[in-house]
C-alpha cells in the first residue's frame, strides 16, 4: 500500500473515531498508536514517547494552568458575569454587541498569553455560557471564540513568531511588532462582520430589552466600575511583559494572582467557589495536555510516512513558478498541511527550506513570518485538524454539537482569507511599524 493511501485510511480512520463519540485525545491517540506499531512495529513507539517529551520540554504550556485557572476564577466568582452585564449594557443598542465585546476582551487576553489556547480556555468558560444565556446564537458564538483566540498567536507576545524568528533567524522583535497591526486588523473585520450579520439577522445577537437598557449614568458608571477590573488585569500583565518587568509564564501567575485577589476584595471567594474553580482548572489543564499530546503523535506519525516531504517537492521543485506563484504556493501547502498538522511541526519541517527560498525571491522574511502565521490561524479552524475545533469540542455543553462547530468556523476563515489577501497585496500593512520601531 502507497503512502498516500496509508495517509488516508489514517484520516478516514480518524473521522470513524470522532463519530463513535469518543473523547477527542483518545480518538486521536488510537489512530495515532494503531498506526505506528502497524508501520514501524515495536520501533513505532519511540515516536508518542519523543512527542510526548517534546511537550514537557515546551516552557510556554506552564502559562495554560494559570490562565484557564484565572478564567474559571473570573466565571466562578461571578466577576465575568460583570464584565458581560458591562458590554451588554453600554452596547446594548448595538445587535451583537456581547459577540463585539469577546472579540475585544479576546484582542486584550491574547496581548499577554501569545497562545491560541489559553484565549480558548478564557473564551470557552466566560463568554460561551454568557452568551448562550443571553440568547445568542450557538453556532455564531462558537465561531466568535474560535476566531477570536486564534488572534493568540498573532498579536504579541506570539509564541509562534518566536519560534519562526528562532529558526528563520530573524530579530523577534520586529517579528512581534509585525504582528500587531495585522492582528488588529483581522480583529476589526471580526467586528465587522458580526455587527453586519447581527445587523440583518437580530435573532443571532439580540440587544438587550429597553427597560434593561434604561438606568442612570449612576448605575451605568457603577456597571462600568464592576467590568473594568478584569480589563485591568489583562492590561497590567501586559504592561509588564512589554516592560521586561516578568516574562510570560510570570505573566500569567500575575494574571491567576491578581484575579484571586479582585474575587476576595469582591467578597466573591467561598470553599465552594475556590472549589469548583481548582477541579475545572486542573480537569480542563489535563484535557489541554492530552489533546495537544495526541495531536503532536498523529502529526508524528503523519510526517513519518514522508507525505510533507511529498508536498514539498511537488509544489516547489517539480513546477516553474514565479516568484509571486511560489509565494502563493507556499501558503497554500500550508493550507494544506495545517489541515493536519500543528503550527510547530510545519515551521520545523517547511521553514528551513522556505525562509531560504523567499529571501533568494526577494520577499521581505519579517512579512513573511506574518504571512505564515496568519495561515497558522486558518489551520487552527480547518478540519480535519484543527485544534480549536477540537478543543471547543471537548469543552462545548452537550447543545452544540459537532456540525455546530465545523460550521460556526465558515465565515471566520473566510475573512482570516481575506485578510491573509490584504497583507500580500499591501506589504506595509506588517512592515510599517518595524520601519519606524526599532525593537529586537
Amino acid at each position: 500500500m502507497s503512502y498516500e493511501w496509508i495517509a488516508s485510511l489514517m484520516f478516514l480512520s480518524l473521522m470513524t473515531m470522532m463519530l463513535t463519540g469518543q473523547r477527542v485525545f483518545a480518538a486521536i491517540g488510537f489512530v495515532a498508536t494503531v498506526f505506528s506499531l502497524w508501520l514501524w512495529g515495536d520501533g513505532g513507539a519511540e515516536m508518542p514517547f519523543n512527542a510526548a517529551i517534546g511537550l514537557m520540554n515546551w516552557y510556554p504550556m506552564l502559562t495554560l494552568p494559570m490562565f484557564i485557572y484565572m478564567g474559571y476564577m473570573l466565571s466562578e466568582s461571578g466577576i465575568a458575569g460583570d464584565l458581560y452585564h458591562m458590554f451588554h449594557v453600554w452596547m446594548g443598542p448595538v445587535r451583537g454587541g456581547l459577540a463585539v465585546g469577546t472579540i475585544i476582551l479576546m484582542v486584550a487576553i491574547s496581548a499577554m498569553n501569545g497562545l491560541s489556547v489559553a484565549g480558548m480556555a478564557i473564551g470557552a468558560s466566560i463568554a460561551l455560557p454568557e452568551m448562550l444565556k443571553r440568547g445568542y446564537d450557538k453556532v455564531m458564538v462558537t465561531g466568535v471564540i474560535q476566531a477570536g483566540s486564534s488572534l493568540g498567536i498573532m498579536i504579541p507576545p506570539s509564541v509562534v513568531l518566536v519560534l519562526y524568528g528562532m529558526i528563520a533567524r530573524q530579530p523577534v522583535g520586529q517579528l512581534w511588532m509585525a504582528g500587531v497591526f495585522p492582528g488588529l486588523l483581522l480583529a476589526g473585520l471580526f467586528i465587522a462582520y458580526i455587527t453586519i450579520r447581527c445587523y440583518f439577522q437580530p435573532s443571532l445577537g439580540p440587544v438587550l430589552p429597553l427597560e434593561e437598557r434604561q438606568m442612570s449614568w449612576g448605575a451605568k458608571l457603577a456597571l462600568l466600575r464592576a467590568g473594568i477590573l478584569p480589563l485591568l488585569i489583562i492590561f497590567f500583565m501586559t504592561g509588564l511583559f512589554l516592560l521586561g518587568v516578568t516574562s510570560l509564564v510570570e505573566s500569567s501567575a500575575v494574571g491567576a494572582l491578581s484575579a484571586t485577589v479582585i474575587a476576595m476584595m469582591k467578597g466573591r471567594i467561598t470553599r465552594q467557589v475556590m472549589e469548583d474553580t481548582l477541579r475545572k482548572s486542573l480537569s480542563i489543564s489535563c484535557m489541554f495536555m492530552w489533546v495537544i499530546l495526541a495531536a503532536l503523535c498523529f502529526s508524528a506519525v503523519f510526517d513519518g510516512l514522508g507525505a510533507v516531504n511529498a508536498i514539498k517537492f511537488l509544489f516547489l521543485e517539480k513546477w516553474g513558478l514565479t516568484p509571486w506563484g511560489v509565494l502563493i504556493m507556499m501558503q497554500l501547502t500550508y493550507l494544506i498541511m495545517g489541515m493536519f498538522l500543528d503550527d510547530t511541526a510545519m515551521l520545523v519541517i517547511v521553514a528551513p527550506l522556505y525562509v531560504p527560498l523567499v529571501i533568494s525571491l526577494g520577499f521581505n522574511p519579517i512579512w513573511y513570518g506574518v504571512l505564515y502565521t496568519i495561515t497558522c490561524q486558518i489551520a487552527y479552524m480547518t478540519p480535519p485538524f484543527g485544534y480549536n475545533l477540537f478543543l471547543m469540542r471537548a469543552m462545548a455543553p452537550k447543545e452544540i454539537t459537532i456540525r455546530d462547530i465545523y460550521s460556526s468556523i465558515v465565515p471566520f476563515v473566510g475573512i482570516m482569507i481575506l485578510g491573509l489577501i490584504l497583507v500580500m497585496v499591501f506589504p506595509e500593512i506588517a512592515l510599517w511599524l518595524p520601519s519606524v520601531l526599532t525593537v529586537r
